[in-house]
């Protein structure tokens, strides 16, 4: 089996989704930050939790999908998931999310996919 190109824009499309979180990463603790540090007291300290709560969902969502993207050009069954995993939380991003979400979950889930990713032979991954 091959590589399907659809696979590939999907890797990329992991990799790109993945670079708003790492400037989100970026702005927050630039800009952030140092007014919260500012203040005193629970402001302060309610403050420090709920940005660091911010930035724990963006390394999360950045590190989900690089690993999707990775999996996916090394045709690990992992990267599949996440891929797909990633996939779902997408559908909250309406309209372009949601539409491009359920595409990739519907490709991700056929079984000539499946099959690719557990390294079956017997043909090509189908676009």
């Amino acid at each position: 089996m091959k590589k399907t190109d659809l696979l590939i824009v999907i890797a990329v499309w992991e990799f790109l989704t993945a670079l708003p979180a790492l400037v989100g990463l970026a702005l927050v603790g630039a800009l952030a930050y140092p007014p919260v540090i500012d203040l005193t007291g629970a402001g302060r300290v309610g403050g420090l939790v709920g940005l660091s709560i911010a930035e724990a969902f963006l390394l999360a969502f950045f590190g989900l999908s690089v690993a999707a993207g990775v999996g996916l050009m090394t045709r690990a069954e992992w990267g599949r998931i996440a891929a797909i995993l990633h996939a779902v939380l997408s559908l909250f991003r309406v309209p372009f999310g949601t539409i491009i979400g359920v595409l990739i979950i519907i490709y991700l889930t056929r079984p000539s996919i499946k099959a690719y990713f557990r390294g079956e032979d017997g043909g090509e991954a189908t676009a």
